[in-house]
């Protein structure tokens, strides 16, 4: 083996890790929202964990990416430690679909339709069809399936360079006595530990090993104990991924170590006993491409078997290893490690945002019931809230922009781009409402009061507000489209009442009906209202403007206004109901 076997073997490795990366991050972004709509129908039944793990990390192609996601879902506090340590043990079963795959490189046969199943005879065709659908289309989805099919195209010319290079190595004298050494049990689940732990993809070392045994001299008593070792080192990256994190989310990397550590101990046991006393000569024989596959899906399978039963167990185990502390703990509302799963991190956006919401409105609500005398002693909750609707929009709005970083499809990157502009609306709602608190305690601590008649409108346009609020909300967490489509036209109407109500004062200041110090909390109100009721009327346009794939607000509206016959209808209904009294 020269130097240019060598830097074929390091292009090749290089080649075959961003294949399989390229390809694991297009079939997320493919099959995002139904991975997403099967992680929110977690169970804590073992058979959904179970399976729920195994179909993530089979589409994901890494166990240690499913994993640092339980570790993130853990943490953020959407998924319990029991339900974690179902999945974990599925996603040992998942990540062994790769090796599978990677074995089609070994079929030898002289039959046209079996030599078709042969990579080198297909990834040319996938090849050509991912550059024409990555190139050529403009659906973000077609491109995606491209993206699959060129990255599995790079994987498998990667695994075949491999090959390729470290074929002469069968005729090395020190790469002989290499694998040899591997037949000690303890040696070989060292080596698959420690060059799983270092590239972090227990798929990809899998890989590695078989383009190793092409050269001929990888026995399966040397590949057993190294793919035993393998599922060892796929937990570093679970383990560096809770460093920070709270006590569940230790658990959870805990039981992926604990799993894969006391599976390996034992069955490595039982091998070393086979080995010692019944001296199978097959452990002596050259390990085939398939074979290495079907002894990496047993070895996973048997652990799962074993441990499956044990399952409260090894929950119990890890509570004592990650024992509870004394200092309470804060539960991280937007997880760093749910990036690497886009919509699982989406998802608890949306859910933090509707927390927002909901605190905003609230916010808004309490504040017009204080200025009505509710509520009297209790203005510090308004406070609370509008400090709350900051702080969830600083943390959303950085989280937000961090994962439209990330490589999304486009319909997570429109629901993105979605919350950040509604976030700035609920965030300015919650300020209108400490504006109207300060306008409420202004008027208690003068005695000041208004007339009769001001009182009167303003029943009128609060009345309004509040409708428009809870239409905006229920657009918002609902995505529905009817409450939405109501926003507008109610939005005008209370719009047209400011401008009354504000005309209406000034003749009543000229009458002497109201004080000059009253005009301006008045006014001060009233803008206060309408730029609520603008806000809710942003948040409505948006959530239409998403559903017909625009994201261009003030055209959007202004066509509303202008041609939707059910907007007349809907704005004369809203006129009839918040009439002002004459």
């Amino acid at each position: 083996m020269d130097i240019f076997d060598v830097l074929a073997m390091a292009g090749g490795l290089s080649l075959f890790l961003f294949g399989m990366s390229v390809m694991g991050q297009a079939l997320e972004r493919r099959a995002g929202e139904k991975l997403s709509g099967l992680l929110g129908k977690l169970t804590t039944n073992r058979a959904a964990g179970l399976l729920t793990g195994l179909v993530v990390t089979a589409v994901i192609q890494s166990s240690s990416a499913a994993t640092v996601m339980v570790v993130g879902f853990a943490n953020s506090g959407l998924m319990t430690l029991r339900q974690a340590v179902n999945v974990i043990m599925g996603a040992n079963i998942g990540t062994t679909v790769t090796a599978w795959v990677l074995s089609l490189a070994g079929i030898e046969s002289g039959n046209v339709f079996v030599k078709l199943l042969k990579p080198s005879s297909f990834t040319p065709v996938l090849a050509l069809a991912g550059i024409i659908f990555y190139m050529f289309c403009k659906s973000a989805k077609k491109k995606d399936t491209g993206m699959i099919f060129l990255g599995f195209a790079t994987l498998m010319t990667g695994m075949e360079t491999m090959s390729g290079a470290v074929a002469g190595l069968g005729q090395v004298p020190a790469f002989q006595n290499l694998f040899l050494v591997f037949q000690n049990p303890f040696l070989g689940v060292l080596a698959g530990a420690v060059l799983t732990a270092v590239i972090q993809s227990s798929s990809a070392s899998v890989g590695i090993l078989q383009a190793l045994a092409v050269t001929g001299q990888v026995s399966y008593g040397a590949a057993v104990p190294i793919i035993m070792g393998q599922n060892i080192g796929t937990c570093v990256t679970a383990m560096l991924s809770s460093i920070g994190a709270n006590k569940n989310a230790r658990r959870a990397a805990m039981v992926h170590l604990s799993f894969n550590v006391i599976g390996s101990a034992v069955w490595l046991t039982v091998f070393w006993i086979v080995k010692i006393v019944f001296r199978p000569s097959f452990l002596g024989e050259a390990a085939s491409l398939l074979g290495i596959a079907a002894a990496h899906t047993v070895f996973n399978v048997l652990c799962t078997l074993l441990m499956l039963p044990l399952s409260g167990f090894l929950e119990q185990l890890v509570n004592r290893l990650v024992p509870d502390t004394r200092e309470p703990e804060i539960q991280t509302e937007l997880d760093e490690r749910l990036l690497a799963a886009p919509f699982a991190a989406l998802e608890r956006c949306q859910k933090v945002a509707g927390d927002m919401a909901s605190a905003a409105v609230s916010a808004l609500t309490e504040s017009l019931d204080y200025l009505y005398g509710k509520r009297a002693k209790d203005p510090v909750s308004i406070h609370e809230k509008e400090e709350k609707t900051d702080r969830f929009e600083d943390i959303l709005s950085t989280y937000l922009i961090q994962l439209s970083t990330r490589q999304i499809n486009e319909s997570d990157s429109a629901e993105a781009a979605k919350l950040l502009k509604i976030i700035g609306d609920f965030e300015r709602i919650a300020d209108h409402a400490v504006n109207i608190l300060e306008s409420a305690e202004e008027m208690r601590e003068k005695k000041l009061a208004f007339s009769a008649a001001a009182d009167a409108e303003l029943a009128v346009i609060t009345s309004a507000v509040r409708e428009i609020l809870d239409l905006s909300l229920t657009a918002f967490l609902d995505n529905d489209m009817e409450a939405a489509a109501m926003v507008e036209p109610l939005e005008q109407v209370i719009d047209g009442l400011k401008e009354k109500m504000r005309t209406r004062h000034i003749f009543r200041l000229q009458q002497g009906g109201c004080s000059m110090e009253t005009g301006f909390i008045w006014s001060d109100l009233l803008t206060d209202l309408e730029r609520t009721a603008d806000h809710c009327s942003n948040i409505a346009g948006c959530i239409m403007d998403l559903r017909n794939q625009s994201m261009n607000l003030h055209e959007s509206l202004r066509n509303m206004r202008q041609e939707d016959p059910q907007f007349r209808d809907r704005y004369a209904v809203y006129v009839e109901k918040y009439p002002l009294a004459w």
